[in-house]
C-alpha cells in the first residue's frame, strides 16, 4: 500500500473519531415516561410486525435505566440483553449506535470506539428526542443490524 493511501486512511479515521467526539448532539431533557415509552415501543413493534421480524425492544431513560421492554415470540435469547445494551449506549452517549458501528468499520483510530465503556458498536440503538432534548434511548435487536436500525428509527419517530 502506498504512503499516500496510508496517510489518507489515517487522516480519514482521525476525522471520524474527531467527529464522534465533537459532533453537535442534543442536551438531555426530562426522562422518558412510561406512557411515552409505550408509544415508542408500539411504533417500533408495528414496524417489526409489518416486516415479520422477531425483535426485542428496550426503552431506557437518559441514565440508561430500563423503563420499558418487550419482545416478540421467537426472538433469539441473546437479543433481549443486546436490545438493552443498544438503548443504553444511545442514551448515555447521545448518539445512534450506527455512529459507533461506522467508526469501527472505518478502522484505524475509529477502533477506539471499542474501548468506550457501554458503547454498543452495532446499529439498532437510537436516542429518543423530544422538543430537541434527549429523553432516553430505544434499542432493538433480533434481525440484521440494519433491520434493527429500521425498527429503532420507526420507534424513535413516534409522536
Amino acid at each position: 500500500m502506498s504512503m499516500r493511501r496510508i496517510a489518507a486512511l489515517v487522516g480519514g479515521a482521525t476525522l471520524l473519531v474527531a467527529g464522534l467526539a465533537s459532533a453537535q448532539v442534543p442536551q438531555y431533557g426530562t426522562n422518558v415516561t412510561l406512557e411515552q415509552a409505550r408509544k415508542y415501543a408500539a411504533a417500533a413493534d408495528a414496524e417489526a410486525r409489518k416486516n415479520n421480524w422477531p425483535v426485542a425492544i428496550a426503552i431506557v431513560d437518559t441514565a440508561g435505566n430500563l423503563v420499558y421492554f418487550q419482545r416478540t415470540d421467537n426472538t433469539q435469547t441473546a437479543s433481549m440483553q443486546v436490545s438493552v445494551d443498544k438503548a443504553v449506549s444511545s442514551a448515555i452517549y447521545r448518539r445512534s449506535t450506527k455512529v459507533f458501528q461506522d467508526a469501527v468499520a472505518g478502522g484505524g483510530a475509529g477502533l477506539r470506539a471499542l474501548n468506550l465503556r457501554g458503547a454498543s458498536t452495532v446499529e439498532g440503538g437510537v436516542p429518543l428526542i423530544l422538543d430537541g432534548k434527549i429523553i432516553g434511548g430505544i434499542g432493538v435487536s433480533g434481525v440484521n443490524a440494519d433491520q434493527d436500525g429500521v425498527v429503532a428509527m420507526a420507534g424513535a419517530a413516534a409522536k
